[in-house]
């Protein structure tokens, strides 16, 4: 015990008394009760026991001898669309957008250099074990500019579009300065999107963002809006939403 440590209070020696006496009674109550119900169980007659073979509940429902199982439909096995061309699953450009940069596959070294840092960010994705980035971006109207991106990663120990996902999640809370941690982009699980206070600096037009992240199995889907205008909440939580229903 140190000199800080206070002493300890000692229980009176009528309290032990006492609990020994309760705790004595609870044994003669517990044994006594186990023999009046043991004695109670031995006068019954036996009770049959239920059936072992129940057929309800046999599952799946099994085949004809000879059939083998269907395979699952195209609609039914997700990744048929996962491990085909995920430039077919990139949401439409808009009618009347204008195709600006990557429509397409992207190369590794062309998406890292859209983050700041990007010798660390090529670092990372190697890490998280990406595979390949299809990528569509347009502009509309005076000066919005609009980009779909979805980095697929392999299978293996880390759940790389998970982690992707979270972390950008992550990074976009620290630099939303409203304090807000993004909304729930609705049938995703773990989606959130982003709309950013109006960034403003002397010499140059106001700058508005909005970010989606979300993450769907090996596939990390990432939305960026950029404008001069404001950026209605709407516009990025219904393209997001449009981008999930055709994965």
């Amino acid at each position: 015990m140190t000199p800080d440590t206070p002493p300890a209070v000692r229980p009176r020696r009528r309290a032990l008394r006492t609990v020994g006496l309760i705790a004595v009674a609870a044994v003669i109550g517990l044994v006594g009760g186990t023999a009046t119900g043991y004695g109670i169980q031995a006068e019954r007659e036996p009770t049959p026991l239920p059936a072992l073979n129940q057929p309800g509940l046999a599952y799946p429902k099994p085949l004809p001898k000879g059939q083998e199982p269907e395979p699952l439909s195209a609609a039914e096995d997700r990744q048929v669309k996962a491990n085909g061309d995920l430039r077919k699953l990139l949401v439409p450009r808009p009618k009347g957008a204008r195709a600006d940069g990557e429509d397409g596959w992207e190369s590794l070294a062309v998406h890292a250099s859209g983050y700041t840092g990007p010798s660390n960010m090529l670092e990372d994705q190697l890490d998280l074990g990406i595979r390949r980035v299809a990528s569509r971006s347009w502009m509309s109207g005076e000066l919005r500019s609009v980009t779909v991106q979805l980095v697929q990663y392999r299978s293996g120990s880390r759940a790389g579009a998970a982690e992707h996902v979270e972390n950008q999640q992550r990074v976009a809370s620290r630099e939303d300065r409203s304090g807000s941690s993004g909304k729930e982009v609705k049938g995703s699980g773990n989606g959130r999107y982003y709309v950013f206070p109006v960034e403003r600096e002397p010499g140059y037009m106001d700058l508005y963002m909005a970010r989606a992240y979300i993450q769907h199995g090996d596939i990390a889907i990432t939305i960026l809006i950029s404008d001069t205008r404001k950026i209605a909440e709407k516009d990025i939580r219904s393209l997001a939403e449009q981008q999930l229903e055709r994965m």
